[in-house]
């Protein structure tokens, strides 16, 4: 039985990445795929890299996830986040919760440590509690910019829509030495969306998904859109039907589009470990680490090339 050379891929979410931030937005990607990478190349799960890889992106104010979120009407975070793992399709998923530092973290501990899928808000927080889950005050997670974009939704001439182009949900896709698979995205979801609001990101199929048979997907941008098409699932049948990872990708953005006129992006690992990152937004920030080889990008067409090595020095000289 040969063993898989790992691979990892991860996207700092679908949008429109302002001037200013595409720096953090690049080295927030390396960094989070390095990470990953990291637990791979020493023979970890997929499942540990993409947390790990998760985890490290929600740490960093440039995304919609963790410390950085969006606010929703209230001026409030409210977090969803999913992990699942492709060798017996187990998944564990949290919604609108708020004050905790990685969501992803309690996502995983749902689907290990219950017999659910999903919990929500206020249950959502009593299991944290019963696990151990340090509070994080609500405070200690906004960042100055989400502040100021949500007072700037509420004024009466504000179009919210126009900010929601800057979305940033972060996930990550891998596969192991073993040839397993596994996904994780997480997101503060829509800026000034209504309390209690869930989008994609917490529903299996939409945010994710991950099956040994077929390969891995996370997914970003309009949630609304991604669950009437079931973006996750959909590239995954397209893949069952014999696309590559990047055909799979492509059509099914495009029936997305098409259909619903909803924009997006996603990153797919086949079972074989060939992996895509695509999208139909202006940009997507996205990296993978494959073949000690990493790639990255925020523009279509855009791709650079580092080995591994090279981009750890770099790294630890804080890019």
């Amino acid at each position: 039985f040969g063993r898989m050379k790992p691979v990892i891929v991860v996207h700092g979410g679908a949008g429109r990445i302002f001037k200013e931030r595409e720096e953090g937005s690049r080295a927030g990607v390396v960094r989070a795929a390095l990470r990953g990478y990291g637990i791979l190349k020493q023979g970890g799960s997929a499942l540990d890299a993409v947390e790990e890889a998760v985890r490290s992106m929600e740490d960093d104010p440039h995304f919609n996830a963790g410390r950085g979120s969006v606010l929703n009407e209230k001026g409030e975070v409210e977090m969803d986040a999913i992990i699942m793992d492709g060798k017996n399709l187990d998944s564990g998923a949290v919604s609108a919760v708020k004050c905790i530092a990685n969501p992803i973290k309690l996502a995983r501990l749902v689907m290990e440590k219950t017999k659910h899928m999903l919990l929500t808000d206020h249950g959502a927080h009593l299991f944290a509690q019963a696990m151990g889950i340090p509070e994080t005050p609500g405070e200690k997670l906004i960042t100055e910019r989400s502040r100021e974009r949500w007072k700037k939704n509420l004024e009466p001439d504000s179009n919210p829509e126009e900010f929601q182009k800057d979305l940033g949900t972060v996930g990550a896709v891998a596969i192991d030495s073993e040839g397993n698979v596994a996904c994780a995205t997480s997101t503060g979801g829509l800026s000034n969306k209504l309390i209690g609001r869930v989008g994609d990101t917490a529903c299996i199929g939409s945010g994710g998904y991950a099956d040994n048979r077929s390969g891995a997907t996370s997914t970003t941008g309009h949630g609304e859109s991604i669950m009437k098409v079931v973006l996750a699932r959909l590239i995954l049948y397209h893949m069952e039907q014999g696309m590559s990872p990047e055909m799979a990708a492509d059509t099914a953005l495009d029936y997305m589009k098409t259909r619903v006129g909803g924009l997006g992006g996603v990153i797919v690992v086949n079972s074989s470990g060939e992996w895509a990152a695509r999208f139909s937004t202006k940009q997507m920030s996205w990296a993978t680490v494959k073949d000690d080889q990493l790639h990255y990008g925020i523009y279509a067409g855009e791709r650079h090339t580092k080995s591994v090595d090279e981009a750890l020095a770099s790294e630890s000289e804080g890019f």
